[in-house]
């Protein structure tokens, strides 16, 4: 069994676990399907906006599907999220993707 089968056996069992979520985004982007990768991010976030994590990952996504403008929103609402949990650190990366986003 792949590890996208693994993960997916597991949230039958824990379908709202961010956390397995969030990896089976990442295994997806690992083998380029990245619509499928994107629409994980995406309900993973709008269920739990605090996992601050994958709004990185779901803007560099975007940043590789050519999607600039809406990467920078996810960005924008990565930043407040880890101001909001204290999350210097992924504040911080979020800061940097941005800004070399943006310039």
């Amino acid at each position: 069994m792949n590890r996208i089968e693994k993960l997916n056996e597991f949230l039958k069992d824990n379908p709202g676990d961010s956390f397995l979520q969030h990896a089976l985004a990442l295994e997806y982007v690992k083998i380029e399907e990245y619509d499928k990768a994107r629409l994980i991010f995406e309900q993973l976030l709008h269920r739990d906006p605090a996992y601050v994590g994958s709004y990185y990952h779901l803007a560099k996504l975007l940043e590789k599907m050519g999607d600039s403008k809406t990467a920078i929103a996810w960005y924008e609402k990565g930043m407040e999220a880890a101001r909001k949990a204290g999350d210097q650190h992924a504040l911080g990366e979020l800061r940097s993707a941005y800004e070399e986003l943006m310039f």
